[in-house]
């Protein structure tokens, strides 16, 4: 998906159900149905077919040059879009918190692009976090990160409301995949490498997600994975102290790491490796692990299976009062992942129990996750690319007016416009508290 919704307690469908439409049913059943072994050759493969089958099925839809002078201006479900005459043709995909998300083709580089509209200017907030997210996105480059083609504006700085922002199309996101799919063993090992292939860039460059979930892990025809949603994104700087500075509030709550509830503000990169578990769970049975309606319950769904803390984790957590309650609480065994998920390999679940550690410090990172055996058949350090120079604590952006943040956003569109990548240290997070 490509926002999260407005309170980030549940996930989002940011596609109605029409967007599941036939052609994106049967390639995706031609692509299941077609058993993978796990080699590059096999992937690729597999994706040549699924390509093949798209050109074939649907060739009504093959977009051609248009003669006539294309329109400046398009309407889409009663919203104007003033993304022509490069971009045409648009199609609705879905709608966000903030935005719409429409299809369009690129005369230029002869190709369908997905375009966000958003208005952000309305809420403080929302300005920030677009602002963080397009500072992150214009210097990531990564086959399984979603990517910034273009930035418009379409007016000055003094009147502009939208956004428009440009990205490569991604047909679905693993959340609604799975609603109407049961994944295969070898393609819950694929997606889940992919995951991990984009996380551990994104870690290497001192960034934590914080919102990894189904709905923010994008997907195309041939089931290239991207990481999308940066707009709950933190640096790390190793360099920086940041004891009383990370918010709680992060992640939408199913995926939410047990020490973001009971520390607060003492997280660290591992709060993602949380959310990757959740993730594999979810694709092993279908559903959401942990589910909770409101902060006790996930906590309570959380020990319900992973049992009671040691008492070395119990100690681990710095926070008295979250502590004494989870010592008051009757002692729970923890369950057997074989018996939750009957059918996962030995080495999927061994994995599983690893990235669902309760202790924030036993947790697997991701490095250590890839070369876990579980993907021996995709493990190639040579071909997990990290961030070359990392991304380093500056100034923060608490309290910046609304018409500086424009301005910076107004910046960021004319540098990627110039093709200009800053330095990462000039990278400002944005600290927002609760936000």
């Amino acid at each position: 998906m490509y926002w999260v919704d407005a309170n980030g307690d549940h996930p989002q469908q940011m596609m109605d159900h029409h967007a599941a439409n036939e052609q994106q049913r049967a390639l995706f059943e031609y692509y299941m149905n077609n058993q993978r072994h796990h080699t590059r050759g096999a992937v690729a493969r597999a994706q040549a077919a699924a390509v093949s089958a798209m050109n074939t099925m649907q060739p009504h839809q093959q977009f051609h040059p248009f003669q006539q002078q294309l329109p400046m201006v398009e309407e889409v479900k009663g919203k104007r879009y003033e993304v022509g005459p490069r971009y045409h043709t648009l199609t609705y995909m879905g709608e966000g918190a903030y935005g719409t998300v429409v299809a369009a083709f690129d005369s230029h580089a002869r190709k369908r692009v997905a375009i966000k509209k958003i208005s952000p200017f309305e809420h403080q907030t929302f300005c920030q976090r677009t602002l963080r997210e397009l500072r992150i996105l214009r210097r990531f480059k990564h086959e399984n990160i979603i990517d910034i083609q273009e930035i418009m504006i379409p007016s000055q700085i003094n009147t502009m409301k939208d956004i428009y922002i440009v990205q490569c199309l991604m047909e679905t996101d693993l959340y609604k995949l799975l609603k109407i799919h049961q994944l295969s063993a070898d393609h819950v090992c694929y997606f889940l490498y992919q995951v991990l292939r984009g996380l551990k860039y994104i870690h290497s460059a001192n960034v934590i997600h914080r919102d990894l979930k189904p709905s923010n892990l994008l997907l195309n025809n041939t089931c290239d994975l991207k990481i999308c949603d940066f707009g709950l994104a933190r640096v790390t700087d190793p360099q920086h102290d940041y004891t009383g500075y990370l918010t709680e509030y992060v992640a939408t709550r199913w995926y939410r790491a047990p020490e973001i509830m009971l520390n607060a503000r003492g997280y660290t990169k591992a709060i993602d490796i949380w959310s990757v578990g959740c993730i594999l769970a979810e694709m092993l049975g279908r559903r959401p692990l942990f589910p909770g309606k409101h902060y006790l319950d996930q906590l309570n769904l959380i020990l319900n299976v992973l049992g009671t803390p040691s008492r070395e984790d119990l100690e681990s957590i710095v926070n008295v009062k979250a502590r004494a309650y989870l010592m008051s609480l009757p002692i729970k065994e923890k369950q057997l992942w074989h018996r939750l998920y009957p059918n996962a390999s030995r080495n999927a679940l061994d994995l599983l129990d690893k990235l669902l550690s309760f202790n924030p410090e036993k947790r697997i990172t991701v490095e250590q996750a890839l070369a876990h055996p579980y993907f021996a058949g995709y493990y190639d350090p040579t071909d997990e690319p990290t961030c070359g120079q990392p991304f380093t604590h500056e100034i923060e952006l608490d309290n910046l007016p609304k018409d500086e943040l424009k301005r910076l956003i107004l910046e960021e569109s004319e540098l990627l416009h110039r093709g200009i990548i800053a330095e990462p240290e000039m990278l400002t997070p944005v600290s927002i508290d609760g936000k």
